[in-house]
């Protein structure tokens, strides 16, 4: 399974830089950049507060899809 996401498009929405949503969410800007490529899973934790900062449930932010072989 792979984990996806809409964090690029819903931080474009609120008019957020990936320094302003690392700020609200508490990590480095370098992190919401390899979140929005696929190239980090968040935890939990770090998952609910940039759930938070864009003010919607964790189900329109982030989805597992099977993984293609």
């Amino acid at each position: 399974m792979i984990l996806q996401n809409r964090v690029k498009e819903l931080r474009a929405r609120f008019n957020y830089s990936q320094t302003d949503l690392a700020n609200l969410a508490g990590v480095t800007r370098q992190t919401i950049a390899a979140i929005e490529k696929g190239d980090y899973v968040p935890s939990l934790l770090l998952g609910l507060a940039i759930c938070q900062a864009v003010k919607l449930p964790m189900e329109e932010v982030f989805w597992l899809e099977e993984k293609e072989e």
